[in-house]
């Protein structure tokens, strides 16, 4: 099974070296350069030691890696960066990156359209920090001193990039479903001085969606600015398998003022593969500079005028360029199809969660990722056997996360044993699954049977 599910790394070097005589054929004028002297076989030897490497890696690749959110890239996009990777463009100005630029563009503006944006400013960024790093920086632009709020079930970058730009951050409390409790964000907004507020469409720990249709209600009330990080959950705004809360917050996206959203997750991409959208374009005069040594090939507005980062990869362009070529972002389309069964995956594998005495299930989830408990007597029980538990079905080759959950999420009555109110039981450590794979639904007996398998190991020791 492991062989199968690296061949098709060879068909992605195939398809490689048979449009690299297409590329050469652009620059066949030029005069033949130098060869740079290469020993082949110290090469090989290097890469021997290299593959050796890298096999002390998780198998991330395969289905039954079910823990973090780690996706391989799809064959076109490594093939893509790959044949990019010959010429190396950066696309922080024209000069450097001529075609690479207008693919990242062209790129942005289909994920724009995913979210009914014509208008709009965007571009890639190094992932999804540097995204909402931006993001926040224009907001801090437009609300100078005025605090940014976000869930406590939010990325925690939110609150160490408003430390980075000296803004103030506040946590609102999330409710027991890991959502943003909207009382407690309206009580925070009755204090003044909010200036953007971040909602998240797809938690880290959760994959919870904040309720945003009601946040721009609040919106229109208190007048602060939205931004939406989507970094994780942006594309399930094709699929046609969520739950109608869910939907609702989708088919609100277009009112937001920004948004991030990161291919390298569910797009396909290779890391890093970030990109941070406005919908107002005038934002971009806080982007605006001069430099006397870069820029002399156009007098059209060019990546490097409405980026923070200054070189960024051309190939993450081309890459995603292709894929999106390749895959379209359309709702019914097959790159939809692909999420639906995450999503299918993830609703199969909670079903069977909740009918089994070995677990815990306190959410539903929302999106593709799935968190449980084991039983014990005490929270501390209950977590030591967790953290069992995933070495346990490590050991049969299936590969988890931990995550550690408020007690609150759960049922009061779940741990009799424990003090409810005691500093050590605040905190729960579960077990997490990332079912983001397609192959994911196909395979969904064999990683029931393994979690399945090692829970009863842990539970009858």
């Amino acid at each position: 099974m492991l062989a199968e599910y690296m061949m098709f790394e060879g068909d992605s070097f195939d398809w490689l070296e048979t449009v690299l005589p297409v590329l050469a054929e652009g620059f066949a004028s030029l005069p033949p350069g130098p060869t740079p002297p290469l020993d082949q076989t110290a090469m090989v030897e290097v890469l021997r030691e290299t593959a050796i490497r890298l096999r002390e890696n998780y198998p991330y690749f395969h289905p039954l890696y079910a823990g973090q959110m780690l996706k391989p890239p799809h064959p076109i996009a490594r093939a893509a960066y790959a044949l990019a990777m010959r010429i190396n463009p950066n696309n922080h100005a024209l000069d450097g990156g001529r075609a690479s630029s207008q693919m990242e563009i062209e790129a942005v503006r289909a994920l724009a359209a995913m979210f009914a944006w014509t208008a709009h400013l965007g571009h890639l960024t190094g992932g999804g920090t540097f995204a909402n790093l931006e993001a926040l920086w224009v907001a801090g632009q437009l609300h100078p001193d005025q605090t940014i709020l976000a869930s406590d079930q939010a990325h925690y970058t939110h609150q160490r990039i408003s430390g980075v730009l000296q803004l103030p951050f506040a946590s609102v409390a999330s409710d027991a479903r890991g959502r943003m409790c909207l009382d407690a964000l309206e009580a925070r907004l009755q204090q003044g001085n909010v200036g953007t507020v971040v909602v998240t469409l797809g938690t880290t720990a959760l994959g919870a969606i904040d309720s945003l249709p009601e946040i721009l209600a609040l919106r229109d009330q208190y007048g602060f600015r939205v931004h939406v990080d989507a970094a994780y959950g942006g594309y399930f705004t094709l699929v046609s398998n969520l739950d109608a809360e869910s939907v609702a917050a989708y088919a609100a996206l277009p009112a937001a003022d920004s948004i991030v959203i990161d291919p390298h997750k569910h797009g396909l991409q290779p890391y890093g593969c970030g990109c941070i959208l406005f919908r107002d374009p005038s934002v971009g005069r806080f982007y605006k500079h001069d430099s006397p040594y870069t820029y002399f090939s156009s007098d059209e507005l060019h990546l490097g005028e409405i980026t923070l980062e200054c070189s960024r990869a051309g190939a993450a362009a081309v890459a995603l360029w292709a894929t999106q070529r390749a895959l379209p972002l359309t709702h019914g389309g097959e790159f939809a199809g692909m999420l639906e069964s995450c999503r299918s995956a993830a609703l199969e594998f909670y079903r069977r969660l909740c009918v089994s005495s070995l677990f815990i299930a306190p959410i539903r989830p929302q999106l593709d990722i799935v968190v449980w408990a084991i039983p014990g007597a005490t929270v501390e029980e209950s977590s030591n056997r967790a953290r069992a538990v995933f070495d346990a079905a490590a050991r049969r080759d299936l590969h988890l996360a931990l995550v550690h959950l408020p007690r609150r999420f759960f049922a009061s009555d779940t741990w009799p044993g424990s003090n409810r109110t005691s500093h050590d039981s605040a905190r729960v450590t579960c077990l997490r699954s990332v079912l983001m794979k397609p192959e994911h639904l196909a395979w969904i007996d064999q990683i029931w049977e393994r979690v399945e398998a090692a829970s009863q190991e842990v539970v009858m020791r």
